[in-house]
């Protein structure tokens, strides 16, 4: 076929190049197609400027271990796994969720249990803090989500679900230099400081669903 005719088809398919460079370091966990959304549904969580501060301290402490942790921006507890929906279905996921999450009521929870955790693939390591009360809370919320899941045939989330927030993250398998001494280092910082217990009991309203850039937000009764 002549080059003029195939020139003409050049820019009808976009070709995603994954620099991790761009992003860190990061590595995707499924790679970019078009069509395909990276989709997740999580509590966020509003962080005031006390927990901004302890969250200083536990990473200038974490540094001394692993110079490359990097602080989280967005806090949140994910109630799904990050999985891939085609464009079209988008909509009626978001619909089904509705149906299913805007029943709930806003709740409490406490996340003081410092954890250290990697994602499956082993690529990234992050310091957590694991919820110690309200669990059974996000299992409800978990249960309904992974009907929606089941009906689009997406990986339902994990069995025995270990919910926390994200407080930083590096890149690589770290877990064997963050546990044991700097884990309880760090669990030490989040005891002893001033009204943890009552900064760390966080007030949920709303659930989102992030779907590529798009946000849906159900807000809690």
């Amino acid at each position: 076929m002549p080059d003029s005719v195939l020139n003409m088809f050049k820019d009808q398919e976009e070709v995603v190049v994954d620099d991790s460079s761009k992003h860190g370091g990061r590595v995707r966990t499924f790679p970019h197609e078009r069509g395909n959304w990276a989709t997740h549904v999580y509590v966020p969580y509003d962080a005031p400027e006390d927990f901004l501060d302890l969250l200083q301290l536990l990473l200038l402490h974490a540094r001394t271990y692993i110079t490359s942790l990097t602080a989280m921006t967005e806090f949140h507890i994910s109630l799904s796994e990050n999985v891939v929906l085609r464009h079209h279905w988008i909509n009626p996921f978001v619909q089904s969720l509705k149906e299913r999450l805007t029943s709930f009521h806003r709740f409490t929870c406490r996340a003081d249990q410092v954890k250290i955790y990697t994602n499956q693939a082993k690529t990234r390591t992050f310091i957590g803090l694991e919820v110690s009360s309200g669990h059974s809370r996000f299992l409800e919320l978990v249960s309904e989500v992974d009907k929606v899941m089941e009906e689009y045939n997406l990986p339902q989330f994990y069995k025995d679900p270990s919910f926390h927030l994200s407080l930083a993250w590096c890149v690589g398998n770290q877990s064997k230099e963050l546990e044991g001494r700097c884990l309880q280092e760090l669990q030490e910082i989040v005891d002893g400081f001033e009204d943890s217990s009552h900064l760390l009991c966080l007030h949920l309203t709303e659930i989102r669903c992030k779907s590529g850039k798009k946000v849906f937000s159900f807000p809690l009764q």
